[in-house]
């Protein structure tokens, strides 16, 4: 079982940003694969952004250019650096898990990010 805490959502105007946080605890050794995906009222949750243990990263392509995924391996921990944010950004934002034979698979609780037009 993993621990996840997220932090960084919050109220940003239109072309503003925020930086997401995901620090993971407890069984993580097995972990490889960390994200972020994000779901808006009425919407399925889509995926935003991965990053591997060893930093190959992959996109949606509606934050590309935009958002940026980081991984701090030592602090077990995830960013999303999110820039130029649009108000279809808006969305709980929930930080995700995997091992490397995608037998486990985990969420978050998430974080609410609001965007202003």
């Amino acid at each position: 079982q993993v621990q996840l805490v997220e932090s960084g959502g919050g109220l940003v105007q239109a072309g503003g940003s925020l930086r997401l946080s995901c620090a993971a605890s407890g069984n993580i050794f097995s972990i490889n694969t960390m994200g972020w995906y994000r779901q808006a009222p009425g919407k399925q949750r889509d995926l935003v952004a991965t990053i591997t243990r060893l930093g190959m990263s992959a996109y949606a392509d509606s934050v590309k250019g935009r958002f940026t995924i980081s991984r701090d391996n030592a602090k077990n921990t995830v960013y999303l650096q999110m820039n130029s944010l649009k108000p279809e950004d808006a969305a709980v934002y929930y930080c995700y898990v995997r091992n490397a034979l995608g037998t486990y698979e985990d969420w978050g609780q998430g974080t609410q990010v609001t965007v202003s037009s």
